[in-house]
């Protein structure tokens, strides 16, 4: 039951990303005005709730990532992460990201041998081996 409830949170987040990514290409000024200023401190939130969990501890460890038989020294993956798309990357990644999307629309599953664009996809087909929207009925667009 919690595999079936967390493919279910899983595709609610990766529709509600996709949503904010079409909005942002295609919607006219007032709509991305009134977007921008619904969205972006939700989504300015819930990157800081997620870092915060990720802060170094005292042994410059992330206790997030780390288990009880492998230290992860900061900074850990979503630092990294989170620095290449808010900093270092900025524009640059959300120019590419709707030509991402489609390739991880087109490219088959892991388990039919097809390349795979990215690790987000990776983990999506991982995921959902039957589908993207496998458990919610959905399609994809």
């Amino acid at each position: 039951m919690d595999q079936i409830l967390g493919q279910v949170l899983r595709n609610a987040v990766w529709e509600r990303l996709d949503m904010l990514a079409d909005l942002a290409h295609e919607a006219d000024s007032p709509a991305l005005l009134s977007a921008a200023r619904s969205e972006l401190p939700r989504l300015t939130q819930g990157w800081r709730v997620m870092l915060s969990a990720h802060e170094p501890d005292e042994r410059g460890d992330c206790p997030t990532c780390s288990t009880r038989w492998h230290r992860c020294k900061a900074p850990c993956s979503v630092w990294q992460v989170a620095h290449d798309h808010l900093v270092a990357g900025g524009l640059a990644h959300f120019q590419d990201s709707r030509r991402v999307r489609r390739l991880r629309r087109t490219a088959g599953t892991a388990a039919t041998g097809s390349s795979v664009p990215d690790q987000t996809s990776a983990r999506r087909s991982a995921a959902s081996p039957t589908g993207r929207h496998a458990l919610t009925g959905g399609t994809g667009r």
